[in-house]
């Protein structure tokens, strides 16, 4: 495997954890389940937030209120696993960022949607902005859906994934929010993705490229 990062020494296997609020960060009591995981049909994951659990309330006497009394808003995202397989072992490229406890956590590339984009568009827009490498769209893989409480509202978040085969560019974390990248073989991604919905993202991707082969 090989990479770029600002982080030393070697990553450690991370198990599931907490994600950023901004990024994908189950509330209290969250459940994931699987809704559908046969590929070629394409993955829907939904995590679910009870709407009951209490979160802070911005009220000046401090008190708490559940989350369904909160502004509801919706955000989009896009990406996926973006794939080399002219490498001797085929990889894929995963990007490396600190979780609140200060570890180094393997994930998808992704990101918002842009006005006037695509869904596949994005996601081939935002990989190489937090990889540096160029893919074009195989095939859907899935779609992720959580809940999270930022900033006063109740967020519900769907990240559409696609399948991408590497057409170009070099591995590169210019981007602010990541740490490192890297490719990683195709049998390694269950051991370093940290989030367990990902990595069946992952395996949806590997199958499809067994089936294609």
């Amino acid at each position: 495997m090989s990479g770029t990062s600002r982080h030393s020494g070697t990553p450690r296997r991370q198990g599931d954890s907490a994600r950023t609020p901004q990024e994908q960060a189950p509330g209290p009591g969250e459940r994931r389940k699987t809704l559908r995981t046969a590929p070629p049909t394409p993955l829907d994951i939904a995590p679910h937030r009870p709407e009951s659990a209490p979160v802070p309330s911005s009220a000046k006497d401090g008190r708490r209120r559940p989350a369904s009394q909160l502004p509801r808003s919706d955000e989009i995202s896009a990406g996926g696993l973006v794939v080399d397989r002219s490498l001797a072992e085929p990889a894929a490229a995963l990007i490396g960022r600190f979780d609140r406890r200060g570890r180094l956590l393997w994930s998808l590339p992704k990101g918002h949607l842009e006005a006037g984009e695509t869904r596949e568009q994005a996601a081939i827009r935002e990989v190489e902005e937090e990889t540096g490498i160029r893919g074009s769209v195989v095939a859907p893989l899935g779609t992720i859906r959580y809940w999270f409480v930022a900033e006063g509202r109740r967020v519900h978040k769907t990240v559409h994934h696609y399948l991408m085969q590497a057409t170009g560019g070099e591995l590169s974390d210019e981007d602010a929010e990541v740490v490192a990248v890297a490719w990683v073989p195709l049998s390694e991604l269950g051991a370093r993705l940290a989030y367990a919905d990902e990595r069946k993202i992952a395996d949806a991707a590997v199958r499809i490229l067994a089936d294609t082969a």
